[in-house]
């Protein structure tokens, strides 16, 4: 259940957050046309029949997904290999709509980016996307643990100096959406329609039916969502 009190105003739900944590792929760009190009070719290196729309595992971190298809042995190696590539087509990566206007409305004290992705490949991709740059941002190599791991939401929330039961955590993968459960996020939005097998307490399309108020969030959810 839902740890942060919410109110219904005409066709919006509002809420009262202390701080916002959003995941970055899926979330704020959508990374997946340039990502397919990246691990196909890398692929083609390290594991031939790998495809990416139709084989990886969205919201972990990259270098556990490489390690459980190539093996320990060649796992450090592949690993560079897919991020250097990752990397050289991240400008390419596009907006989700909506999220550069809400976090440019947003206080920068108030939010924090934790992503699964590389810091260098995320960034780019943020940057490539037109997404205003976190001032705090949680990347793969923050943490010992990736999602679904509460680790990467519980660094965030402490960044910001919030206790993760006064967060709002926006998520589009089953991992992420458990990595904020665990981390005991009091609210779990889930961006997209495809959220909505791993259970967030709400959804919403994309963020552009999410706007700042300029003391809460506002958000049109999906029928049948709440």
């Amino acid at each position: 259940m839902p740890k942060i009190a919410q109110e219904v105003q005409g066709s919006e739900v509002i809420v009262h957050a202390a701080g916002v944590l959003f995941d970055c792929d899926g979330v704020l760009v959508d990374s997946v046309p340039s990502a397919a190009i990246a691990w196909d070719a890398w692929a083609r290196r390290y594991a031939p029949g790998f495809d990416f729309l139709r084989d990886a595992p969205h919201g972990m971190r990259p270098s556990e997904v490489v390690a459980a298809i190539v093996g320990p042995e060649r796992a450090a190696e592949a690993t560079v290999d897919l991020l250097a590539r990752e990397l050289a087509v991240a400008p390419a990566t596009t907006g989700i709509p909506g999220a550069a206007a809400l976090l440019a409305a947003l206080p920068s004290e108030l939010w924090a980016v934790a992503t699964s992705s590389n810091r260098a490949v995320a960034t780019a991709r943020m940057r490539g996307a037109g997404i205003p740059a976190p001032a705090l941002l949680v990347a793969a190599e923050d943490v010992d643990r990736g999602k679904p791991a509460p680790d990467p939401y519980l660094r965030a929330a402490r960044l910001l100096g919030r206790d993760p039961r006064d967060c709002v955590v926006f998520e589009d993968s089953a991992p992420g959406i458990r990595a904020a459960r665990a981390a005991g996020a009091g609210l779990v939005v889930g961006v997209g329609a495809g959220s909505a097998a791993a259970h967030p307490d709400l959804i919403v399309h994309d963020l552009a039916r999410v706007r700042w108020s300029g003391e809460a969030l506002c958000l049109q959810v999906l029928s049948g969502a709440r």
